[in-house]
Formats: C-alpha cells, structure tokens, sequence
C-alpha cells in the first residue's frame, strides 16, 4: 500500500529482457535503503526489488504490468517517481494507493498559471472508473485532486514543489502517464455492478 507522496527520483540505468519479463536497474537516493524483496512504486507501478547495487537496485516487470502501464515506454536515462510502501503507523498524507495501475492515459494540454500548473488528461473509459470532482486519482504515482472532470477527461493542478519533485516537469501534450483510480470507486462500482445482476427476491 502506497499514499501517492512521491519520495525521490529516479533515473533507469539499464534495461534487460529476459523472456517476457523486462528487469529495470534504477539509480536513486533511497536504493541503498532498500531491501531486496521489498516492495516499491515506480510511476505508481508497485514492483519487488530483485537485486541491489551500490546506489542502484533492479526490479522486474511482467508482461501483464508492462500491457497495462507505461513502463515498456521506458529509455534509459528515463526518470521515474518513486515511493516506498507505506509504514502501518505513518501519516496518511496523500490517498490509499494499491500500486496497480488501471490503465495508461494521455496529457492534452499544459496550462502554466503562473506559479501552478494544469494539467489535462485523456483516457478510455471504463464503468469501472469512477472520477468525481474534487476526488483521488494517481497519475504516475502522484495522488492529486480531480478538477473538472468528464466521461473521458480531466484535470489536476500541480504547486511548484510537486512540479520540481516529479516527473511531471517533463510531461507534455502526447505524454503517456499511469492512472489508477480510486479503491474506493472501485469498490462501489463493483457492489452496484453485482447489485444490479442480482435476481428479484
């Protein structure tokens, strides 16, 4: 379980495929505080360490997370938003984030504000994915607040810290981004999606 409070970022070193699996080696400040078999985001993926380094570790992607995310996208020299499993007794600073992305959208438009930025997203939608004004969504691990929202869009405004710490000083119009929706959207689309096939007692 993750909050969607970004720690650090870090830069993909190296790529290998083996089979269908692709292993990442990240360079970061927090690699020397991992262990291997913990657990950690990258872009909002949640994914094991594997192997370790000095100043890197490495992780592996099944085929099933790199279909459903951005990570096949990846170059080396990419740099990615990391955050580590949250402690059970830690501040809830951000929202309840599984770490299993939903599907990839895409950036539409850049506004700089003057001190913030919007940013606009596009993505195919499903029944399943809820978005309510003022809600949770997690773009590329970040967990931010949904403004304006559509069947299909919508947008996130971004304060200069998150702007500095993040990828999302490199996203642009065509971007692709991770999104996984809220749990608890989720949830009760499900209950009412199970609900309504129920038979009439």
């Amino acid at each position: 379980m993750f909050t969607g409070i970004i720690e650090a970022q870090g830069r993909v070193e190296k790529i290998e495929r083996e089979g269908t699996n692709v292993h990442f080696t990240i360079s970061s400040s927090v690699s020397d505080e991992l262990k291997v078999d913990q657990s950690i985001a990258h872009d909002g993926v949640c994914l094991t360490v594997v192997a370790l380094t000095p100043g890197e570790h490495t992780v592996t992607a099944i085929e099933e997370t790199l279909k459903r995310s951005r990570l096949g996208e990846w170059k080396v020299g990419a740099t990615v938003n990391l955050e580590r499993a949250m402690k059970p007794n830690a501040r809830l600073d951000g929202h309840m984030v599984q770490g299993h992305v939903d599907k990839v959208g895409e950036c539409i438009s850049v506004e700089d504000q003057d001190g913030s930025w919007y940013f606009r997203f596009r993505y195919e939608p499903a029944p399943e994915h809820i978005l309510v004004d003022k809600g949770s969504i997690c773009v590329n691990g970040v967990s931010l607040t949904v403004v304006n929202p559509t069947e299909d869009e919508f947008s996130v405004a971004i304060i200069p810290y998150t702007y500095e710490h993040t990828n999302f000083n490199q996203l642009q119009p065509g971007s692709q981004i991770n999104l996984e929706f809220d749990i608890i959207g989720k949830y009760i689309a499900r209950h009412l999606a199970l609900y309504q096939q129920a038979p009439l007692q």
